[in-house]
């Protein structure tokens, strides 16, 4: 595997949490998404990701499954490599042999791809073949409206994280993603609150 490099983010209280309720709900494949784009969605699964590799100290898999150009395969510049798409259009692929080990990353990557399409249908045979190398598969998908689909992606999931970005995200939208998914009978476990402003010092708030 390639070793690549990326540095995660310091832990929050909401990723920690989360962590917890995964090892303790045994749950294993994790889509996280957002109420809207731009809401720091691939940062909080690098560092949920994080979190449950240190937790539980099992392997943990970071997939890209977003579909835009801002996803975590172009920022690592993995654009020609094979990843998740291919595996979706194909069985006869090893989904190891497209894992990307990252640098000072307690877990492994699966790159978007290009060579395929979000195939609902092939998505439980490949989430049961990396949950044979992974304690925890961790998707990082587009928003709920940016893609349709994503819908279909969180209802083959084990759990969904929604991403609010704070004093960005407007109310109706989070509650209006969150029945969208519901509807679709994807399991929403929980948020995580981003970009929070302190507006005095973050030790006081941590003490409340």
């Amino acid at each position: 595997m390639e070793r690549m490099s990326n540095a995660i983010r310091a832990r929050r209280p909401s990723e920690s949490n989360l962590a917890a309720l995964a090892v303790d709900q045994d749950l294993k494949v994790i889509l996280v998404t957002a109420a809207s784009p731009g809401s720091g969605t691939s940062s909080c699964t690098l560092t949920l990701a994080g979190e449950l590799a240190q937790t539980s100290r099992e392997p943990v898999l970071v997939v890209d499954a977003c579909l835009s150009d801002a996803g975590l395969t172009r920022a690592h510049k993995l654009e020609d490599r094979p990843g998740f798409l291919d595996l979706l259009a194909t069985s006869q692929m090893a989904p190891q042999s497209c894992v990307v080990k990252l640098e000072q990353q307690p877990f492994d990557f699966l790159p978007l791809g290009g060579n395929g399409t979000l195939d609902p249908k092939a998505l439980p045979q490949l989430f049961a073949a990396l949950g044979q190398h992974y304690r925890f598969v961790i998707l990082d998908g587009d928003a709920v409206y940016a893609n349709s689909g994503l819908v279909s992606l969180a209802a083959r999931v084990d759990g969904v994280v929604l991403v609010v970005r704070a004093e960005e995200t407007r109310w109706e939208v989070a509650q209006a993603a969150v029945q969208r998914l519901n509807q679709a009978d994807a399991r929403v476990i929980g948020s995580i609150f981003n970009a929070r402003r302190y507006y005095m010092p973050k030790w006081i708030y941590d003490n409340l």
